[in-house]
Parts: C-alpha cells; structure tokens; sequence
C-alpha cells in the first residue's frame, strides 16, 4: 500500500469570482469583517461597513477589476493556479498541491477537503506572503487552524472527528533563493528595455502605523527585504527607495506613501522609474491597476512620461521563484517525507 502524500496548501487572500458589484460585495464583506485587517469593535464596524461601505465601494472596485479581468478569470487566481500547478509538477507525486484562499473559492475549507479525500494527514501551508502580517500571514493561520478542525470559528460546532498534522512555513523575507528569484526577474526586465530605469521603487502593501507600534513585525521585515534586493541589484542609495501602498480608511499608514512618492518623481529629476512590489507575489488588482494603471496617472500628473514608467510583474510562475517555494516546502517536510517515501 502506498503511503499518502503530503498535503501542501499555497494560501492567498482571495479575489471576487467575476469584475461585478454582485461578486465584489461577498468578497469585501468577508474581507473587511475579519478583525486582523479592521480591528475595529464589531459595533461600531459593522453598522459603517454594512450601511456605507458595502454600498459604494463594490461598484468601485467592480470597475477597476473589468480593466484588468483575465479571458481566464481573476488575475490573482489565474495566476495562482498557475504557480499550483507548476510546484505540484516540480514536487512531484509525494505531494498534493492545493489553494486555499482566506476570503473567497476556493477557500481553505475546500482545500482541506480534498487534501483529506486523497488521504492526506499531514499538511504543510505556505503563505504567500514572504513579510509576516497580523494582517495576511495570521490571517492565513487562523483560517488554516479553523478549517483542519472542522469549525466556522472559535465558538462554532465541530463537524469534523480527525484533525490532521500541520506545518506552519514562517516568514522567509530574507531567504538568499527569494531574494535571488526577484533578483534574476529584475534584472530580466531591465536587459529587455532599451534604456535601463534611473530610479527603482519597491512598494509594499501597507498596514496601519498602530499595528506596527503594537507588535505587528511587518515594515521592519519589509525594510530588510528591501536593503537585500537592493544590495543583489547593486543599487547605490540614491537609486532606490522603499514605499507603502494601498491606504484605505482615517488612520495613519506607514509610510512613505507609495502614491505621494509617484507624483514627486518628476519634480526630483526622475525620468524613467521602474516600480516592483517585492511582497505582492502574485500578480492582483495592487499591482495591475494600483501600480500599471493608477501609478502611471499619479506620476504622469507629477510631471512624467507615462510610456517611460516601467511596472515589473509579481513572481508569479518564474523558474526560480517555483523552486524556491519547492526548498521551502522541502525543509518543511523533513520526518515527513521519509515516511511518504
């Protein structure tokens, strides 16, 4: 009889299931409820995201999605799918690869599912979030933990007798293979332009500055990714620069602004930017639209050229970004693996 393999569950945030208000407001509404990304009381969250929030912003978002919406689907699980399938070839038959995504399908409860229908007792999830967030990576976790026991949450019923063994990958923001795979995708980008970029900016999905001050290790993380790119790269300081994307709500974000930086651009003698969101690893609607479309507005609305602003892609499926995952996943497995074998 031959021994079950091992469960692998590449865990991502989400994505709404078509570029339609209808979609996008289940998507927002699971998204925006969990309390590690608004933290907010219920009372007085909920009331605000159910009678204002729910009610304009899927329309919003609806549009911006249909701009950049796939033949295929959403982006960020077409792209997603595609990192599945080539960790599973690369794995090979000892593993099963599957996505769980924490706010949309197919969820972590879906993946458990299979995972256990072919077998599977010992599972691995692997963020993918190379920069540890109450907001993304413990997220991820919760979600995870909740699914293998079978529970909607801490109070819920159980609706599952066997709970299988699981691994946890933690952040690997300065991992030398993650830094090497942006690296040689870098510089990919840069040998296929016709005139190299006189400035580089590195952007990062933000979180509240009161996260950070309470425990949240995620801009520190994201400032030691960002020196160790830019020493593979050899950049000299005045070539690069570190932001933050994506603020939403009053609150103050860290910074500096992604968005305020852009605009700024022109004005301090940058002509041809080059931007790269080290820990967006799978192409979305933050890098495809915030980035490729809005981005180019703010730093055409600075002063700059729209055609000379250079958005390199996400990770997604390159080579060495798969095999990196594939060491990870190795390492992780180790006592595992000799009893699959």
């Amino acid at each position: 009889m031959n021994p079950s393999p091992i469960g692998v569950i590449l865990a991502q945030i989400g994505t709404p299931d078509a570029p339609s208000a209808k979609a996008v407001r289940p998507y927002l509404k699971r998204f925006l409820s969990d309390r590690r990304i608004i933290d907010y009381h219920p009372l007085l969250w909920q009331p605000l995201l159910r009678g204002i929030i729910l009610r304009t912003r899927p329309r919003k978002s609806a549009k911006l999605y249909q701009e950049i919406w796939l033949e295929e689907g959403s982006p960020l699980l077409v792209y997603s799918r595609a990192q599945q399938a080539a960790l599973q070839a690369q794995l090979g038959s000892c593993y099963q690869v599957e996505l769980g995504l924490a706010y949309s399908s197919p969820d972590m409860s879906e993946a458990f599912r299979r995972l256990e229908a072919a077998g599977v007792t010992r599972i691995i999830v692997l963020p993918l979030f190379p920069q540890y967030s109450s907001t993304t990576t413990a997220s991820v976790y919760e979600a995870a933990s909740f699914a293998a026991l079978g529970r909607q949450g801490r109070l819920g019923q159980v609706s599952k007798r066997f709970v299988p063994a699981l691994r946890y990958i933690e952040a690997y923001h300065d991992a030398p293979g993650y830094i090497a795979a942006m690296t040689s995708l870098l510089q990919r980008q840069i040998e296929a332009m016709s005139e190299e970029p006189d400035y580089y900016i590195l952007t990062f999905h933000g979180i509240p500055r009161r996260y950070a001050e309470t425990g949240d290790p995620y801009p520190q993380q994201c400032q030691e990714t960002g020196a160790l790119l830019a020493e593979a790269m050899g950049w000299t300081p005045d070539q690069w620069q570190l932001t933050f994307q994506s603020r939403f709500g009053p609150e103050t974000w860290v910074g500096p602004s992604t968005a305020d930086t852009l605009k700024e651009l022109s004005a301090r003698g940058v002509r041809r930017p080059m931007i790269f969101s080290p820990g967006l690893v799978t192409d979305c609607l933050e890098t495809l639209h915030e980035l490729a479309v809005e981005g180019r507005e703010l730093f055409v609305s600075g002063g700059g050229t729209a055609e000379q602003m250079a958005v390199a892609p996400c990770l997604n499926d390159t080579e060495e970004w798969i095999s990196f995952l594939a060491g990870l996943i190795g390492r992780s497995a180790q006592g595992w693996l000799a009893a699959a074998e």
